[in-house]
């Protein structure tokens, strides 16, 4: 994979930069960012072009072809290599390889399955400040980070961590061989929630720890990708584009003139203007003025045929009631707002409430 062919560059160009060979390094970490950029990579550079290294530098005896020797001054221990031990400490990188080789969610975040919000919630906090990309410059760092934050959205969330504990991350689907590598991309991608990783770390610790390069890396495919969509183009090449869409539009008006009006309609209007209910549930449905000379088909399947539709439109209003409000209860919670909290409990879920009132 490209990541990984990129993090290899990195390491051999730190291994350069130890030697002084300043110029293989750059090679190297310029070859590592149009493969996969990475903020460790982009540093480095910026650090060789203000000229933070110097060529065939060394700490101790240097030999005739350049290569260097390790020296020890009077009673110390070998020097670092220059510009890069400081980068993250061994606890740092211990961390994010800790995270690399979590199997689920829960693992991720050092907690148990039966944990509360309140437990996952103190385990996020303390993984988030070690390891957010502005503190921890370890490779590797920023995908470790957005698993956290990926972690707390899914477990904190009571819908998505119940269906997180059926059926997991789809983890079977992968080929065994790459088993490892999917299970840490699949917990640090990009987030299937309204929040991404950095808002989350602001909504939990607010404006404490200023952030400034987490997501440079994606805002530069986003340019990227929008500049090649901004290349002209020749006006043939554009019609030759346009012409699924105009077909399409074509074969929607000519098909219109074949269809024919539904038979009922769950809203009045001025063609559908006699109100009807069905026999088991008392939908409420609205008909032709003509219906009983047009329609010459079964009323009882007729009446099932609206009673499923209206329990689907149903279906689909609760399902939005109950995700507004559990956002709103999320975000009362992480923002610790006992009123804005109170407020979220008592908002109305109507279809909801209708809906088991038909069940039952």
């Amino acid at each position: 994979m490209n990541r990984e062919a990129a993090e290899d560059c990195v390491e051999k160009a730190v291994k350069y930069l130890a030697e002084g060979k300043i110029e293989k390094a750059e090679k190297l970490l310029n070859k590592s960012i149009s493969l996969h950029p990475t903020t460790r990579a982009e540093e480095l550079l910026s650090k060789i072009k203000r000229g933070a290294y110097t060529e065939n530098v060394s700490s101790g005896n240097t030999s005739d072809d350049g290569v260097r020797q390790r020296g020890t001054a009077k009673g110390s221990a070998p020097k670092a290599e220059s510009g890069t031990e400081a980068e993250y400490t061994p606890e740092q990188l211990e961390a994010v390889k800790r995270i690399k080789k979590c199997k689920d969610y829960y693992e991720v975040l050092g907690v148990s399955k039966d944990a509360t919000d309140s437990d996952i919630k103190k385990a996020y906090k303390k993984l988030a400040l070690q390891l957010h990309p502005d503190k921890n410059h370890a490779p590797g760092a920023v995908e470790a980070f957005k698993a956290i934050g990926n972690a707390v959205a899914i477990l904190t969330d009571a819908e998505k961590r119940k269906s997180y504990d059926l059926f997991g991350a789809d983890e079977h689907h992968q080929p065994t061989t790459r088993r490892t590598r999917y299970q840490y991309d699949q917990y640090s991608r990009g987030f299937e929630t309204e929040f991404t990783a950095e808002e989350l770390f602001n909504m939990f610790f607010g404006a404490e720890i200023p952030t400034h390069h987490v997501y440079t890396r994606q805002r530069r495919f986003h340019r990227a990708e929008q500049q090649q969509y901004r290349e002209p183009q020749s006006g043939f090449a554009a019609f030759i584009n346009l012409l699924p869409i105009i077909l399409l539009i074509a074969l929607s008006m000519m098909s219109s003139f074949f269809i024919s009006d539904p038979i009922y309609s769950l809203t009045p209007s001025q063609k559908f203007s006699v109100a009807r209910k069905t026999n088991q549930l008392k939908i409420p449905y609205y008909v032709k003025d003509n219906f009983h000379s047009e329609y010459q088909g079964s009323v009882v399947r007729l009446e099932a045929s609206v009673e499923e539709d209206y329990l689907n439109n149903l279906k689909h209003s609760c399902y939005r009631e109950r995700n507004y409000k559990d956002t709103m209860l999320m975000k009362a919670r992480n923002f610790g707002d006992r009123e804005l909290y109170h407020k979220a409990q008592n908002i109305n879920t109507p279809s909801c409430d209708k809906l088991q009132s038909l069940h039952n």
